[in-house]
């Protein structure tokens, strides 16, 4: 194998042009000065080194019965009841980055994702045992709180907004476990929405190596400040070919401030309706010059966009001046307004554009929740099932339904889980009676009977399958 060294980038512009000019002499270019010489990223290294960690997770399983995944597979598809088998161990690796001096970190959700265990090591090879403090698959995000851990050093936010094609940028992670790993390029691109990661799909596209194990690391300006969380790559081979994504850091400060707020999930503000891309044909008919926005194509009857106004064949341009190309880019520019106040959206209607402030809230949870745990001789023995509402379809990124009640949570080990039930399920009805509450769940469920016929809602797919007791 052959090394070959990589010219650094920020060379200055005297050199640059000495090189041009002696390309046709064939003679290198010396140094005008020892500023030229010494020029370097080591500063901004230094800075923020320090604060980028190695993140390890582990889980121990055990395998569910064989035959029972394979009875359930029949009606819940490949992957429904699969197991790990006895004794493996599964393992994460990654990085994070410290982002509070009392040891709070940011990682990417995969990287801790359904890990029991985290420990953290930090640049000068201390180690510390972390609790997870917020999960929220969504935006592929996660925090971390380092035990008995103070007084770290950490990264300050930047602003993602201020970017521009062509920025330099430093990457700063653990590719491959081979230790910490710093690497150089430019902003690619910016608002990139098509990559099919997370459902906040907005990401920073960077040719600053990023490879498996960088997940979860820091994207710095030069500056010192973070700006983005390394987060994913496009490859066909699994290795960098320089298409990176980072998550903004905009997006991180809001999981942060619902982690540091006692939140166990991320608390978004709530639109109350529902979006579509605008394509070429929708443009034209909107008398719009190219396809931009999002299209409302129907609002919920008691949402912040029915009673600001919007409705159904809206499009929205904007929000708060910035302009929105899809529904992820809405999402993520909603997002970031917080739970708080008014956003004032652009509108078009009618040939118009209109600016409609919208109030910005939480989803409630009406009805409330209600939860029931199901400790009867069912096949939902094990699960926790609530009753449907705006907050809980938000949170469990489910329609909102009339119809049924939802599994928010399920045991590890219980029959429910066994057999292929999973977080998010809507049961529509048992036994053929249609369900309104989790009262009506827990009534049905604890009747006795030879056979168990159960109807399912999951991700807009009903079916029904019947189960001997």
């Amino acid at each position: 194998m052959r090394f070959i060294p990589l010219r650094i980038a920020a060379v200055a512009a005297s050199l640059l042009l000495g090189f041009v000019g002696a390309q046709a002499q064939s003679q290198r270019v010396v140094p005008e000065s020892k500023a030229q010489v010494q020029l370097s990223f080591a500063p901004v290294v230094r800075q923020t080194s320090n604060a980028v960690v190695n993140v390890y997770a582990s889980r121990s399983e055990r395998r569910q019965n064989a035959a029972m995944e394979e009875f359930f597979r029949r009606f819940f598809g490949e992957g429904g009841g699969q197991g790990v088998p006895p004794g493996r161990s599964q393992t994460s690796l990654g990085s994070g980055v410290i982002v509070d001096p009392t040891g709070l970190v940011i990682t990417n959700n995969h990287v801790i994702e359904n890990m029991n265990e985290v420990k953290v090591a930090l640049a000068d090879r201390r180690e510390f045992e972390a609790d997870i403090v917020l999960r929220d698959p969504r935006t592929d995000l996660a925090v971390l709180r380092l035990k008995n851990a103070s007084n770290l050093q950490y990264i300050d936010f930047g602003d993602p907004e201020s970017l521009q094609v062509g920025d330099l940028v430093l990457a700063i992670g653990n590719p491959f476990g081979v230790g910490q790993t710093v690497t150089q390029g430019i902003v690619s691109a910016l608002a990139r929405t098509q990559v099919g990661v997370t459902d906040y799909q907005f990401f920073i596209q960077t040719d600053a190596a990023i490879n498996p194990g960088n997940s979860g690391g820091a994207l710095i300006d030069m500056s010192g400040r973070l700006v983005g969380i390394n987060t994913a790559i496009y490859s066909r081979s699994g290795g960098n070919i320089g298409i990176g994504f980072a998550i903004p850091s905009s997006m991180a400060r809001v999981v942060l401030a619902s982690a540091k707020g006692g939140s166990s999930h991320v608390v978004r503000p709530w639109l109350g309706a529902r979006l579509q891309a605008v394509d070429g044909e929708i443009a034209t008919s909107l008398g719009l010059e190219r396809p931009t926005g999002v299209l409302i194509t129907s609002v919920y009857d008691k949402g912040p966009a029915v009673e600001a106004g919007l409705k159904r064949g809206d499009a929205i341009l904007a929000v708060d001046g910035q302009p929105v190309d899809n529904p992820d880019a809405f999402g993520y520019r909603f997002t970031l307004k917080g739970t708080q106040g008014q956003a004032p959206l652009t509108v078009l209607r009618g040939g118009k554009q209109t600016t409609i402030p919208v109030k910005l809230s939480p989803p409630p949870e009406i009805p409330p929740r209600d939860p029931v745990r199901v400790r009867s001789r069912s096949p939902l023995a094990g699960a926790t099932l609530v009753n449907m509402s705006p907050a809980v379809a938000e949170e469990m990124q489910i329609d909102i339904s009339d119809d049924g009640v939802v599994v928010a949570d399920l045991d590890e080990q219980s029959v429910a889980s066994s057999v292929g039930f999973q977080k998010g399920d809507q049961i529509v009805a048992v036994n053929g009676e249609r369900l309104a509450t989790t009262k009506d769940a827990d009534r049905m469920l604890n009747r006795t009977g030879s056979y168990w016929e159960i109807t399912i809602n999951r991700g807009g797919r009903v079916f029904t399958t019947v189960l001997g007791r």
